[in-house]
């Protein structure tokens, strides 16, 4: 009888695993959760200079990857009531999608996970960790385990969205207000 090594199936295994990703919210649906009274969106990307960038790292100590930026101004009738940003910070391997509601003042409304792409960390789509940004502002400290929840398994995605709202908080201040 022929016997089959193992190793040969190995390649085999690595092509049928399963990719995991998942869409929570289209860029539409994340901004009615977020802006729920809102009228109209008008798109309104940023580009930002090296200047900016530099200075969005140094208030908020996350360095700003990439040059343009998308956001819409968020409008109930002629009123404008915010900004609504899609952001992606890095989960442990992949890229997780996120958008930020940030009030005329700056301070957060909200914010949604679009679109996650790993495997473990999902628990950062739940309602009470994304509650704690909610008023938080551009002098809150925004500490992963003082002053944000970490989630146990998701240690990375909890730093880096943590991170990317402190980034965004600091886009607002050099940029936005």
């Amino acid at each position: 009888m022929k016997t089959i090594n193992p190793f040969f199936l190995l390649p085999v295994a690595a092509i049928t695993c399963p990719a995991y990703g998942i869409q929570y919210l289209s860029t539409e649906q994340a901004q009615q959760v977020l802006f729920t009274h809102a009228t109209q969106f008008m798109e309104s990307s940023i580009e930002l200079t090296e200047e900016q960038r530099d200075r969005i790292k140094e208030i908020s100590d996350v360095r700003q990857r990439w040059k343009k930026q998308q956001a819409w101004k968020a409008y109930e009738g002629d009123k404008f009531v915010g900004w609504f940003i899609i952001d992606k910070v890095i989960g442990k391997h992949e890229f997780i999608t996120y958008a930020a509601a940030i009030s005329p003042e700056g301070d957060v409304l909200g914010i949604e996970i679009m679109d996650y792409r790993e495997t473990y960390g999902g628990e950062v789509n739940e309602a009470h960790w994304k509650k704690q940004f909610v008023g938080t502002t551009i002098s809150s400290p925004l500490k992963l385990t003082r002053d944000i929840e970490n989630i146990s398994g998701a240690t990375l995605s909890c730093r880096n969205v943590t991170n990317g709202v402190k980034r965004l908080l600091a886009l607002h201040e050099v940029v936005l207000k």
